[in-house]
């Protein structure tokens, strides 16, 4: 890396980013396993950031995404407008963490980057075409699978276990939880690690004034580590929301919102499409509520969420922008 200022400065918020990224969605990955007893909360959080942290290493196609398939590489793209980026969505995360409303870190991040980028070069300098394909479309569609994944996932799981005595499958099923648990964080680690790397890596080759687009070594592992660092800090506000507000929540119900979700962000971290680990695990808890009593799940929580998800990217976006204008405009 070069001694540039602002380089230094756009790696340094792309990591504390990354850190909040870890905090805001521990979530995602122990809520269902501590709110089931199946593991407690410290033991839970140090598995997801062991497994955060090895996820981070398998592949580098999300990065690609972000770092090649949001904004234009080149005279179009400037370094304070990554910094820009990152610092609107941080901000976004910490006001949600606030709240405790589980939104989308991946998407207050890209709305980041779209807002400031308009702000720096206008319209021409987002890869809109992209956008839609690899963001806005499996925002809306990824979700939704993870429900009816969730949903088929608990209802096959009941009719098989039909006859089984409850104490005993709820005492397997925990133990399942755990190895899912752990497959589930590998999975986040594998999609959420890899927007910060996109970004840094996006930053070193915007900086040397180069046009390809790679991925290094130490990028790969300075990201692995702030997120595991920031899911083994915790996150027990958004944790509590998305594990005891939704509905009660059993070891059936658990396992299938955690399998579900897990192979479906597996899928897309291999197909390069930076999902929102949010917007799955929490479309896979609440299509388990709905597979075992939809009567009982609270509504108007899954409507807070969803008002969340919608307001996460134009909202990061127009906080970016908010930073940027007055530099664009005296800098």
């Amino acid at each position: 890396m070069t001694g540039d200022p602002l380089l230094i400065s756009v790696v340094i918020a792309a990591l504390i980013f990354d850190f909040t990224n870890g905090f805001h969605d521990t979530a995602n990955a122990v809520a269902t396993s501590v709110s089931t007893r199946a593991l407690g909360p410290r033991a839970a959080v140090t598995i997801a950031s062991l497994m955060n942290f090895a996820g981070a290493f398998t592949s580098t196609a999300v990065a690609t995404t972000i770092g090649t398939g949001i904004v234009a590489i080149g005279g179009h793209l400037r370094l304070e407008v990554l910094l820009m980026a990152v610092v609107g969505a941080t901000t976004w995360n910490l006001i949600t963490w606030y709240l405790a409303l589980p939104s989308s870190s991946s998407y207050a991040l890209i709305g980041g980057l779209v807002g400031a980028q308009l702000v720096a070069v206008g319209t021409d300098g987002v890869r809109w075409s992209e956008v839609l394909r690899r963001v806005l479309i499996p925002a809306t569609t990824a979700p939704l699978l993870g429900f009816v994944g969730a949903y088929v996932l608990l209802v096959a799981l009941l009719w098989a276990l039909r006859n089984a005595h409850a104490s005993v499958v709820n005492r397997q099923l925990r133990l399942a939880q755990i190895g899912v648990g752990g497959l589930m964080a590998f999975a986040h680690g594998a999609n959420d690690a890899q927007k910060t790397m996109g970004v840094i890596a996006l930053a070193v080759t915007t900086s040397l004034g180069e046009t390809r687009f790679s991925v290094p070594t130490w990028v790969i592992i300075a990201s692995a580590t702030a997120l595991a660092a920031g899911t083994y800090s915790g996150g027990w506000r958004i944790m509590r929301t998305l594990g005891y507000r939704v509905f009660r929540i059993e070891p059936a119900h658990g396992f299938a919102a955690q399998a579900a979700a897990t192979g479906l962000l597996l899928l897309t971290a291999r197909a390069g499409l930076p999902v929102s680990t949010t917007g799955v695990i929490t479309g896979s808890v609440f299509g388990a509520g709905a597979g075992a009593r939809a009567r009982h799940i609270s509504w108007r929580l899954a409507l807070e969420i969803g008002l969340g998800w919608v307001l996460t990217l134009p909202a990061a976006g127009l906080i970016a922008a908010a930073i940027y204008l007055p530099l664009r405009l005296f800098g």
